[in-house]
């Protein structure tokens, strides 16, 4: 069976306008020593308003200035395709490309035509707007950049794209069966090729219509094109970074980190969740939903052999420390109801898949009613939902104000006091624990705080230090 890696390339591995596109050629002639590629690409970096931003984030602020009647320049929006053409491409290829990107600029002003005149920059209007002034028309240009340098590649084309969705525009959900019916045109071109270029974030319905992930929905197309190409072909996933996992945050902690090499499809899940910067923890959701075993690695570019392989079941820590993964979460929210009214609420979010970050806190009883908490990871959502949620149980307290700080890892229960060292540590720092929640079952152990100041990332520093200590009192 043909070796296929799903290679995920994101804008800071691009760096700002593409300055970091040689590192990717040289990283993709590494793995095609092992395998065929499909290489997918979020949008590039660009300067704008003075910082470096996103080309998605520079394309939502331009929508939203048309929908309020502020039309602003909207060449920025093809401008960087033209320097990194200019700078990586042949005349002949260049000329190919521009003349491909101004049917995709002419979708853009169509689109944004349309947020003006509805005065409003949502559904296919915001994806069409994106896509081609992002992610499509990046990964037509990767595959011209990757032919110009003596690789054999082509691009995904967008009338053949593999990824079908549901018509949940702004937050769409993959369709595992509609897509794999699809994927005839992407099977046909990797076997063609070397590597197939393809761009992350973006799908399409069973009639054609462009729709967008969430926000990482890039990590998700990875995801789901390793999930309809394997059948076909021996597949896995390398997450192309500027490091592999780390104990903690090295923005948060500078000391005494210690590289993990293996991490479970359940540690890495709740790691994304909970604020490390892994992976998308849906796209391991939707491996795990369509019950495959697919290999994950996070690859540090600059150094390939150093890897974290993500696994369903990774081999024995072999006496390594059990507390894997120490990480914060600020922003976040407490919902509180009846258990029965939670249990409405919690099967309408699941079966509508509109949002997938909370947990379910230990019960409590009030008044011989048992009351049910649901830890929110974006209070931001929670704000917009209220109205949803109290339509479930009027009387629902909402606690805003609220962050997590989570010690995760599969073999933490066989740790002694685990959780009183690591609350006592929390504590001995003058940071108020709200609420403290560790169940064996999800591998993890979360402390509720304060979100103010530098309560979480006090924390974590905090709790990090004593990694050592607790692994000790385990041996």
């Amino acid at each position: 069976m043909t070796s296929i890696t799903v290679a995920k390339f994101g804008g800071s591995a691009l760096g700002a306008d593409g300055v970091l596109i040689p590192r990717i050629m040289d990283r993709l002639k590494q793995i095609m020593e092992e395998s065929k590629v499909v290489a997918v690409f979020s949008a590039p970096l660009i300067e704008y308003d003075g910082k470096t931003s996103s080309m998605t984030d520079v394309a939502i602020k331009v929508g939203r200035n048309y929908a309020s009647s502020n039309p602003v320049e909207i060449e920025v929006l093809r401008e960087v395709y033209e320097r990194i053409a200019s700078k990586y491409l042949d005349e002949k290829r260049k000329k190919e490309f521009l003349d491909q990107m101004d049917k995709f600029y002419r979708q853009v002003i169509i689109s944004l035509k349309g947020a003006a005149e509805n005065r409003r920059f949502v559904d296919v209007i915001r994806s069409r707007t994106l896509a081609y002034s992002g992610e499509v028309t990046m990964s037509y240009l990767m595959g011209y950049v990757m032919q110009a340098h003596g690789i054999k590649a082509a691009h995904v084309p967008i009338e053949h794209w593999p990824i079908v969705t549901d018509d949940n525009f702004e937050a769409a959900n993959f369709m595992a069966s509609e897509s794999r019916q699809n994927a005839a045109h992407l099977v046909e071109l990797i076997q063609k090729n070397d590597v197939v270029s393809m761009g992350g974030f973006i799908g399409k319905t069973a009639d054609g219509l462009e729709t967008t992930y969430e926000r990482g929905g890039s990590d998700r197309t990875a995801a789901d094109i390793a999930i309809i190409l394997s059948e076909k072909f021996d597949t896995k996933i390398s997450f192309e970074k500027d490091s592999a996992v780390l104990s903690a945050d090295p923005k948060i902690v500078k000391d005494g980190l210690d590289f993990v090499p293996y991490l479970s499809y359940n540690e890495a899940r709740i790691a994304g969740m909970f604020g490390m910067k892994i992976l998308d923890p849906i796209a391991i959701k939707e491996i795990d939903d369509n019950e495959l075993d697919i290999p994950i690695v996070i690859t540090n570019m600059t150094k390939p052999d150093s890897v974290t392989t993500i696994q369903r079941s990774p081999p024995p820590n072999d006496g390594a420390n059990p507390i894997k993964i120490v990480t914060g979460k600020k922003n976040c929210a407490i919902v509180r109801m009846e258990g029965i009214a939670a249990s409405h609420l919690i099967a309408s979010l699941e079966r509508d898949k509109q949002y997938h970050e909370f947990v379910k806190l230990s019960p409590y009883v009030k008044d011989d009613v048992e009351m049910t908490r649901l830890l929110f990871l974006d209070a931001d959502y929670v704000r917009r939902q209220e109205r949803h949620f109290r339509a479930y149980y009027q009387k629902a307290d909402i606690v805003y104000g609220r962050a997590v700080v989570t010690l995760i890892g599969d073999e933490m229960w066989r740790v002694p006091k685990i959780a009183s060292t690591a609350s006592s540590t929390v504590s001995e720092h003058d940071i108020n624990i709200l609420n403290l929640d560790a169940q064996e079952e999800t591998s993890r152990i979360l402390i509720v705080v304060e979100d103010k100041g530098s309560s979480v990332a006090d924390a974590v520093k905090a709790i990090h230090g004593t990694r050592a200590k607790i692994h000790g009192a385990s041996k």
